[in-house]
């Protein structure tokens, strides 16, 4: 691998590029364990794909928003780095693939020149931050969150209470009460809410906390109906705080902030979150409301008429895809993105199209597409023409045709079946055979590739997620069918039934036969959800039962969809140092290091992270010796507790107290220089014992 230098504005994030070109030889050296690595990667974005030797670099993009000359950049980096292609996730980040892992560094070091990150776009660690895509311009607002999405990005990223969660971390700010971002799946969500106090407005947040889908779909709870807006950030923090602390380690099914509220009550977890205010550096944080402002407006406001060569097709695009913003006079526009892949070419060609008559502003939604801003009505029939002339006007955005799907097989390392193409498949099903309910935008279709959802599947009001069944000695691709699920409103959602697994190829007419009843049974003005609610699960599996029958399978059952090979189920192959590593001299490599970046912390005055990075001084220190005799604990209060047990209490480690009382007065002092001067000398004496402690066990 080359080295390379980079000159960008921003040392620390210049320094964090050279970190992980380091990491990088280290790892290829054989002195960085495997799974350290792969930890390390993950958390600069980088993650490995199904095919051996490339990545998929996923690119941080707070809430969607890009602009022009960011998307370009982007496509760039693409083309130089990558397979020529982006694709839109369900998490408002673009994703590239067929990255060569030397090349990382280089290709993250030219984006961040357009101030693009790829820090903590995976890994466990705050994943991106989500929003309504329409927030700012949604009529229904109370107001604009983005802001407060701005911020909560920022005060995050590379903040050092969420650098090594025990799983990832996932936050959402709806616009309005019809809840688009789906709060109640998330971690922490946040739905916007407006109350008056002595005749002045107040603006605050309802929150949800505890919610995810995955193979176990939970429900997030309503923990503030009106949190104010300067608690967002430290309420957020408290929380996190708490996650690192008692999250789970070991098992990653378990390791999730759903099953941690599980595990100990909700109220113990609320106990918890508020004894943590006291360490947290702002007890309140004011958010500037102005730090995403609107973006500049096209600045053409005569437009001649233009002549539309296909009305009707132009009629139905107005009606499913534009509509009026809050500042009257303008309209968002949504682009249908077919599986959220992007050509470079097309995406160029794109940004020449509608820069005339749009925003250079670009919001990347949660189902895989693309909102434009601020057009004028004038304008619409010119934006239609340039759209269509490159295939993106394609009516239906959000509606029953428009089917949000993962990678699935395609690149992913854990896809079962080909998620892409059966998306593919089933939108031109709908459009041929149920033309009207393109205007459907209730009905909503989701499929993952496999049980964790990252297609949504689990609040799908019709959900197919990748599986496999046997019969006649072999294994045959096929899809869970889940139904029922969605958006109440308000902080309230379902997660959608499984109702019975079919083989792959039978799920097409899985689709015929519920949305064919749906047509025939529904009530006037009754809803997807209401009536499915009133015929029942066992009515759908009763219905969908002959289509699971294996006793009269065909040849063709045995391949996927965009397969011409036999369906064998198989996951990639990940990275591997390829030799034995130390994992103790590891773990005590990586708390000096950790005790380094205190000791910098320290010297530009940022108290709270210094006394952060000695604590997880402290349980990487810990962590090491615990090893040595073989404990491995799952969590970092279990590590503490440990510790004392088989160090402490046995007198192999000598402390003034015990190790509890030592680690744990960060959360019962304010983050002052003081405490921090006395609480990095405490992990400094630490380490040193911890280090010296172990040479005698090697000498031994």
């Amino acid at each position: 691998m080359q080295s390379f230098r980079t000159e960008l504005e921003d040392p620390i994030v210049e320094q964090d590029i050279i970190d992980l070109e380091k990491k990088i030889r280290m790892f290829r050296d054989g002195e960085i364990h495997d799974e350290k690595f792969r930890s390390l990667r993950l958390a600069r974005g980088v993650y490995g794909q199904r095919q051996q030797g490339v990545q998929m670099v996923r690119i941080k993009l707070p809430f969607g928003k890009v602009t022009f000359k960011q998307l370009l950049k982007i496509a760039d980096i693409s083309d130089e780095y990558a397979s020529r292609n982006l694709h839109l996730t369900t998490r408002q980040d673009i994703q590239i693939h067929y990255v060569s892992l030397g090349r990382t560094p280089e290709l993250w070091a030219k984006l961040e020149q357009d101030d693009i990150t790829l820090r903590e776009a995976c890994g466990n660690t705050v994943r991106n931050v989500t929003s309504s895509p329409n927030a700012g311009i949604d009529p229904d607002e109370p107001f604009d969150v983005s802001p407060y999405a701005q911020a909560t990005f920022e005060y995050f990223l590379r903040n050092p209470i969420c650098q090594e969660m025990g799983r990832k971390f996932k936050i959402a700010f709806s616009s309005s009460e019809r809840d688009t971002a789906f709060s109640f799946i998330h971690d922490l969500g946040f739905i916007p809410k407006v109350r008056t106090e002595n005749g002045e407005e107040k603006r605050g947040f309802k929150v949800l906390l505890g919610g995810g889908l995955g193979a176990q779909p939970v429900l997030a709870h309503v923990v503030h109906e009106f949190l104010p807006e300067d608690q967002l950030i430290p309420y957020t923090e408290t929380v996190i705080r708490v996650f690192d602390r008692y999250g789970e380690r070991n098992n990653r099914n378990k390791a999730r902030m759903k099953f941690l509220i599980q595990k100990l009550g909700l109220g113990e977890v609320l106990r918890l979150v508020e004894e943590e205010r006291v360490a947290i550096k702002s007890k309140s944080f004011v958010i500037d409301r102005n730090t995403v402002p609107q973006p500049a407006l096209p600045e053409n406001t005569n437009y001649p008429e233009a002549e539309i060569s296909k009305p009707t097709h132009y009629k139905h695009w107005l009606a499913t895809n534009v509509f009026e913003q809050k500042q009257k006079g303008f309209y968002g526009v949504y682009i249908k993105v077919e599986v959220g892949d992007i050509p470079t070419d097309q995406a160029r060609k794109l940004v020449e199209a509608i820069s005339p008559y749009v925003a250079d502003e670009i919001r990347i939604t949660i189902n895989q597409g693309l909102l434009l801003k601020f057009v004028r009505k004038e304008a619409l029939p010119h934006l239609y023409n340039k759209l269509d002339e490159l295939g993106l006007a394609k009516p239906g955005f959000d509606s029953v045709a428009d089917i949000t799907t993962c990678p699935g097989t395609d690149t992913c390392n854990l896809g079962i079946s080909n998620s892409m193409t059966f998306a593919r498949v089933l939108e031109d099903l709908i459009y041929n055979e149920y033309e009207d309910l393109v205007y459907n935008r209730e009905i909503k279709i989701k499929i993952s590739g496999c049980m964790n959802s990252c297609g949504q599947h689990g609040l799908a009001h019709i959900g197919f997620h990748g599986s496999s069944l046997k019969a006649m000695g072999k294994v045959l691709p096929s899809m869970q069918v889940l139904l029922g699920g969605g958006i109440v409103g308000d902080g309230l959602g379902r997660a959608a039934d499984k109702v019975i697994k079919v083989p792959a190829k039978r799920a097409t007419d899985v689709l015929r036969t519920v949305l064919n009843d749906y047509q025939a049974n529904t009530n006037e003005g009754e809803t997807f959800l209401s009536y499915y609610d009133r015929q029942g699960k066992d009515y759908f599996y009763q219905m969908l039962k002959p289509l699971a029958d294996l006793t009269n399978l065909k040849d063709e059952e045995f391949v996927d969809w965009g397969h011409e090979e036999t369906f064998e189920t198989a996951i990639g192959v990940g990275e591997c140092a390829g030799v034995v590593i130390d994992l103790i001299a590891t773990l005590l490599f990586e708390a000096e290091e950790k005790f380094g970046w205190a000791q910098q912390a320290f010297e530009r005055k940022a108290y709270a992270d210094a006394i952060y990075h000695a604590y997880s001084t402290f349980i990487s220190a810990a962590k090491a010796l615990l090893l040595d005799k073989g404990i491995n604990s799952s969590t970092q209060a279990g590590i503490i507790r440990e510790f004392d047990t088989n160090y402490v209490t046995t007198g192999e480690i000598e402390l003034d107290g015990t190790f509890d009382e030592l680690i744990l007065q960060i959360n019962k002092n304010e983050p002052t220089e003081a405490f921090a001067t006395h609480y990095l000398l405490q992990a400094k004496v630490f380490l040193q014992t911890v280090k010296d402690k172990r040479e005698a066990l090697i000498q031994l």
